[in-house]
């Protein structure tokens, strides 16, 4: 199992990356459209009516994308002050604990938005045209995406081995 580890880390350090890097597109495309829309509104007196909607899409991908990373980085939020205060022993216990829940939380999330995205799928966005499951989109790559960063890092656990986050920081030199 370490011998995989070892070999699946490298493919996981270029898909957060590419997450990352496809949240800050994001983010930078929503910041133009909300300009847009702001511009239109107030100099051109015609709102593009389309601006709203894509904007909060694009911000659902950002948002789930950067928060899968930010579990790979173990950036995300947590109680760390009670699990250094704890033994060795009993933050190994809680690592394998909070990580299989943000396992089972990140599937959870996937397999119910896939459900809702199908549940959805022939009502449309009435101004993009877009089908209605297209909004869950993000939830279901967010969530497998989680659940992913959250089995590398339960996987670290188990073997003992250097935690993900340490990596990631020898990774970004």
């Amino acid at each position: 199992m370490w011998r995989f580890i070892q070999v699946v880390r490298p493919v996981l350090a270029r898909l957060s990356r590419l997450s990352l890097y496809i949240s800050g597109v994001g983010l930078v495309a929503m910041t133009v459209i909300v300009g847009w829309q702001v511009f239109a509104r107030y100099v051109l007196n015609d709102t593009p009516s389309w601006s709203e909607p894509l904007s909060l899409h694009l911000m659902s991908w950002f948002i789930l994308l950067g928060a899968a990373v930010g579990v790979r980085e173990s950036v995300h939020l947590g109680l760390d002050f009670v699990r250094h205060s704890a033994s060795p022993a009993v933050q190994r216990l809680m690592d394998l604990v909070s990580l299989s829940l943000i396992v089972l939380f990140g599937l959870a999330m996937s397999f119910y938005s896939t459900l809702l995205a199908a549940g959805t799928w022939a009502a449309t966005i009435p101004v993009l045209g877009w089908p209605g499951g297209v909004d869950f989109f993000p939830m279901i790559a967010g969530g497998l995406l989680i659940a992913l960063f959250a089995a590398e890092r339960l996987a670290d656990v188990v073997l003992g081995d250097a935690p993900v986050a340490d990596i990631v920081i020898q990774e970004a030199a």
